[in-house]
């Protein structure tokens, strides 16, 4: 249909799973692509090819989304080779669940420097450009758990709430220069991620929902591409949940 023709759009961690979706719808649409992978070198290459496809401009970029330099490096080589940057997606993020007595210190550090120290490196990096053009969406993927908490994912939790707060402040902050900043709260979605577990575990995360099923990764894609289009001009500091009311 179009909804992001004539756009830019930067999406990290999509070599898999909910990223890889999310790139792939915006190049359905018409937005030219970069995209970032860290340790899955021939899936960004995959992808890369196959965004491609669309017609539209693409590239895959190896970073640490953690790494706040790199995150600034990052953001300029899009804007030069890409010529500007109107749609930021932070996808980027992990999980190393454990119970709080057992949790290692340097697990909870880098679920929070993965997870939420990654969208401050992307959202500072590109603020700038975006500032400039007075207009962008920025969009944060948190998470179902992030909203109500969960046993055993106290690091990720803790990642997941405060990209909520993180967003509702940038909001705050660039609203009067045109920028939206909202964030995407997916439920359980079933991704190569859960692909591993027992089918038992599976349907029981299935019957808890009220919808009675796990939901697609192009369901969040297709939530992300009506938050980057002309569709959500007024929206802004919101999250969206995306989780068949397994928590409203």
């Amino acid at each position: 249909m179009g909804l992001l023709t004539g756009k830019t759009a930067l999406v990290t961690g999509a070599s898999k799973g909910i990223g890889r979706s999310i790139a792939l719808r915006f190049a359905e649409e018409g937005a030219d692509v970069a995209f970032t992978f860290l340790s899955s070198v021939e899936k960004g290459a995959e992808l890369e090819e196959e965004l491609k496809k669309f017609g539209i401009k693409a590239k895959g970029f190896r970073s640490d989304a953690s790494d706040f330099k790199a995150a600034e490096e990052l953001v300029n080589q899009v804007v030069s080779e890409f010529g500007k940057l109107d749609v930021l997606v932070n996808n980027a993020g992990i999980t190393r669940d454990n119970l709080l007595m057992r949790m290692s210190e340097e697990h909870w550090d880098e679920v929070i420097n993965i997870n939420l120290k990654s969208c401050f490196n992307t959202v500072k990096a590109a603020t700038r450009t975006m500032m400039k053009a007075k207009a962008g969406s920025i969009i944060n993927i948190t998470s179902v758990v992030g909203v109500k908490g969960n046993a055993g994912q106290a690091n990720y939790a803790a990642s997941k709430a405060g990209i909520i707060g993180f967003t509702k402040s940038v909001a705050l902050e660039l609203g009067s220069r045109n920028i939206r900043c909202n964030a995407i709260a997916p439920g359980f979605i079933e991704t190569e991620m859960t692909a591993v577990l027992d089918e038992k575990t599976v349907q029981g995360w299935r019957d808890g929902i009220p919808m009675k099923r796990g939901g697609k990764p192009e369901e969040v894609a297709d939530a992300c591409v009506f938050l980057g289009s002309d569709m959500s001009t007024y929206i802004s500091g919101q999250v969206l949940q995306v989780n068949g009311a397994m928590a409203t």
